[in-house]
């Protein structure tokens, strides 16, 4: 037996020696080392010597068995660095050839535009607030002075789960979960996504963007909400830009009025984008009702306030000019890109 695993140690040695592809080592790993190999084989008849022979049969044939995988290991990586060079000489690559490189991202077009909205409020002194996109209806409608039969309650205008939970309809319920939890002063913008059931067309949306404002102090009036709106809109829109406020209807705020933008299209005269009305309508806004200021224990004999809310779909269209809302959201990379 000495005599053959001798005999195999240097038959294993020649083959090595000679490989010269990766293959072909596995094969004569395979043939040497397997489970069908010839040491195997070598090994299956130790059965057979004397005992005392088995202990140095078994040495010798550990021996032979580790020199044949340290011969294998120094063979494969000298055939390895000797692939990598005719790799090399065959391959006719230029390293100075730039990189193909990936494509970077970058914002939305409506992130561009609310990340510049809340920096500008806060130049201001507002802090940011947020609240949850599923809302109670006491959130959303009760605390708001809106009560039960209100026309903006019904199904039919409004994504409910339940008779009492619903898809927000408006950020003001951030307003209410803010005036609940702390004492004016009170100086906050609520961004984020709001739900109605609005037919779709080129400016409304059955899911838009929404900043809702709140100021909350004592001695606060109208006249500081149509100041604070106009300044923002200057800002965003430039020192040209007009806009105009029309008296109108809120439950939660008392005055109320919309304020409108100049169309950027017509500059007034009339066109489909603000449907022949020469101005976009903005945002809601009105000094905060005093009956919301109970529903949060603010005393309305001590503090006033004025709140306005925004859709910033129809403010990026003004920005960026363009004349369908749908476009922002139908994740057309030639359009996205532009911006």
């Amino acid at each position: 037996m000495k005599e053959k695993l001798l005999s195999l140690r240097q038959s294993a040695e020649k083959d090595l020696h000679s490989a010269s592809t990766s293959k072909e080592l596995e094969e004569i790993r395979i043939r040497y080392l397997g489970k069908k190999g010839e040491l195997t084989a070598i090994l299956k008849q130790m059965g057979s010597l004397p005992p005392e022979e088995r202990p140095i049969m078994g040495a010798l044939a550990n021996e032979v068995r580790q020199l044949i995988e340290e011969m294998l290991q120094s063979r494969s990586v000298e055939i390895e660095r000797l692939e990598l060079e005719n790799r090399l000489l065959r391959e006719d690559l230029d390293i100075t050839l730039p990189s193909k490189r990936r494509p970077l991202g970058h914002k939305h077009p409506m992130n561009i535009l609310l990340d510049e909205i809340k920096d500008l409020f806060r130049g201001m002194g507002f802090e940011i607030a947020e609240g949850p996109e599923v809302e109670t209806t006491y959130y959303n409608f009760t605390a708001l002075n809106t009560p039960e039969g209100h026309p903006s309650r019904d199904m039919q205008d409004t994504f409910y789960f339940s008779d009492d939970v619903l898809l927000r309809t408006q950020t003001s319920s951030v307003q209410i979960r803010v005036m609940e939890n702390r004492q004016p002063p009170i100086r906050v913008i609520a961004p984020g996504r709001v739900y109605r059931k609005d037919e779709v067309d080129a400016t409304h949306s059955p899911m838009f963007h929404q900043i809702e404002g709140l100021v909350v102090d004592k001695g606060i009036t109208m006249g500081d909400l149509k100041g604070t709106l106009d300044a923002v809109f200057k800002q965003l829109y430039g020192p040209q830009s007009k806009t105009r406020f029309r008296p109108h209807y809120f439950p939660f705020t008392e005055p109320s009025a919309e304020m409108d933008l100049m169309c950027f299209a017509c500059h007034g005269k009339g066109c489909r984008v603000c449907k022949g009305e020469g101005w976009i309508e903005m945002l809601g806004c009105g000094m905060v009702h005093p009956k919301v200021l109970e529903y949060c224990n603010i005393d309305p004999e001590i503090y006033t306030g004025y709140a306005f809310g925004m859709g910033t779909d129809r403010m990026a269209m003004m920005r960026y000019k363009v004349n369908d809302m749908r476009l922002f959201f139908e994740n057309d990379m030639r359009f996205l890109a532009q911006f």
